[in-house]
This record gives structure tokens, C-alpha cells and sequence, in this order.
């Protein structure tokens, strides 16, 4: 009998399907914290996300009277949907603990804080979101961000090729 291995990460989990992802949120701003929350969505939204259909580009999360609301996000009509079919762009309620979203409101209070969506997924069978405490980046941090990024990738590089020439 042998053994299994736990896998981790979320890309190795059977359950976990991503629909979408907010790449440039991380190159535009300072990740402070993450969160995962559930939707309360509709049932032509999940279907159209199970399609793998979705867009947080522009997507914001806002609270409003001690309830994160998120903002902005395309979720596209469902095709065989009917009359029930879902406004595109409409505001979709997160599922937060209170203690959560008291932490988010605070500290969104400071200069230069916001909350972003990084990823729309299923986990589960469950439609979840992980949203970030961020802070806005300057225009020269996203020039440095790239600038190691690249010395980065130079080394690796170098790295390669000189165990590559080692081995020959």
C-alpha cells in the first residue's frame, strides 16, 4: 500500500476550476492581504461562469452599511437564459465574516488603500473570490517591479546555461 501525497496549491485541487483572473492588479498595486469569499449570485450568473466567461478588470469591492459589495464585474448574459437572465455589470454581494469586513472598512479608511478581485473561481462546486487589500503602486515601483523582474529572468537564464555547460 502506498502512500499519496498531499498536493498543494489550488491549481493541483480537483475542485478548484479558475473562470478568471486580474493580472495586472498585481503589476498596479501593493498586495497587502488576501481573501477568499463567496457570491450570492443568480442562476444564469453561474451558469455563464461555468461557461468559464468572466471579467475583473475593472472590478472593485466597496462596503457599504457592514456588507462588501463588489462592483464592476462582467459576468456576460447567460445565452439560454430567459427572461430571468442577469444584468451584466450588477453589484454582487460577498460573503465576509463580520470581523473580515470591520478590518477591510478600517483600513480602506487610509489614504491610498483599496479593495481589487484577483481571481473568480469554483472551488467545490462553490463560486468564490479572492480579493486583495491593496495599495496603489507609483509609476517608478511598477518600473522597478519590471526592472526585477527581468534581472530575474537574466539570471535563471545564466543559471541554465551554465549548468548546461557544465553537463556537456
Amino acid at each position: 500500500m502506498t502512500k499519496q501525497t498531499k498536493q498543494k496549491g489550488k491549481d493541483k485541487d480537483p475542485g478548484y476550476k479558475l473562470v478568471a483572473q486580474h493580472k495586472k492588479a498585481r503589476h498596479d498595486y501593493h498586495i497587502l492581504d488576501t481573501y477568499e469569499c463567496g457570491l450570492v449570485l443568480t442562476g444564469t450568473e453561474v451558469k455563464s461562469l461555468r461557461q468559464g466567461r468572466a471579467s475583473l478588470v475593472d472590478g472593485f469591492v466597496q462596503i457599504d452599511r457592514n456588507e462588501a459589495w463588489l462592483h464592476n464585474v462582467h459576468i456576460p448574459e447567460y445565452a439560454q437564459g430567459t427572461w430571468t437572465n442577469h444584468s451584466a455589470r450588477r453589484k454582487r454581494k460577498l460573503l465576509l465574516h463580520r470581523l473580515e469586513i470591520d478590518k477591510l472598512e478600517s483600513k480602506t479608511q487610509e489614504t491610498g488603500h483599496t479593495i481589487v478581485p484577483l481571481a473568480l473561481y469554483f472551488k467545490g462546486g462553490r463560486a468564490k473570490v479572492e480579493i486583495a487589500l491593496a495599495k496603489g503602486k507609483k509609476e517608478y515601483d511598477k518600473r522597478q517591479t519590471l526592472r526585477e523582474q527581468q534581472d530575474r529572468r537574466e539570471a535563471d537564464r545564466a543559471m541554465s546555461a551554465a549548468r548546461r555547460r557544465q553537463r556537456a
